[in-house]
């Protein structure tokens, strides 16, 4: 799907037969609507290098996610992996018998549990994890340069508020440090 400019957007207007005489029910704060049209423009510039990377190897965004949370927690069950992405059984089998079926990702049976499938990065997964994580680091570094010192809090804070509750401590969790102490206080 090809992205859309703001000159696009700009021209939008109703078709002059289809206008109504009802004004329009009031919609949220406009405000609120910015940061809304801010967060998909972030992510489809966020995501854009990876997508690119990923497209080489006929690779999409759901094979990234779990490539980078298997990386991120070698190890991780195939359950506690569904849990994580919020997904269904059936689409993480279909991704991830790709990523396993061309070496990025090893199964094996767990210790305990034989039935557990354990999910590990190869060498290559590995390789293009850190590639990717690389690329996106860049930017959200770039980004929080941009706004200056003493931001990078804020938006931790912004963006874990934006978790629902009952997710909050399973997605601190996963996380290579913990968000900070204000941030679950102000909740």
């Amino acid at each position: 799907m090809a992205d859309i400019n703001s000159e696009a957007l700009s021209g939008l207007r109703a078709p002059a037969g289809r206008r109504t005489e009802k004004s329009p029910a009031p919609g949220p704060d406009p405000r609120l609507i910015t940061v809304v049209e801010l967060l998909f423009f972030a992510y489809r510039d966020f995501t854009r290098e990876a997508d690119a990377v990923l497209a080489e190897f006929g690779l999409g965004r759901a094979h990234h996610r779990v490539m980078h949370f298997v990386h991120r927690h070698p190890g991780l069950r195939v359950a506690d992996l569904l849990e994580v992405l919020k997904i269904t059984k059936q689409s993480l089998s279909r991704v991830l018998k790709q990523l396993v079926d061309e070496g990025w990702i090893a199964q094996q049976a767990g210790v305990e549990d034989r039935r557990e499938r354990l999910l590990h990065v190869t060498e290559k997964g590995g390789g293009l994890a850190r590639r990717l994580d690389q690329l996106q680091a860049k930017r959200v570094a770039g980004a929080l340069a941009e706004c200056g010192p003493g931001t990078e809090a804020e938006v931790r804070c912004f963006l874990f508020a934006m978790i629902s509750m009952e997710e909050r401590s399973r997605v601190e969790a996963l996380l290579p440090e913990p968000v900070e102490a204000g941030a679950a206080a102000r909740d």
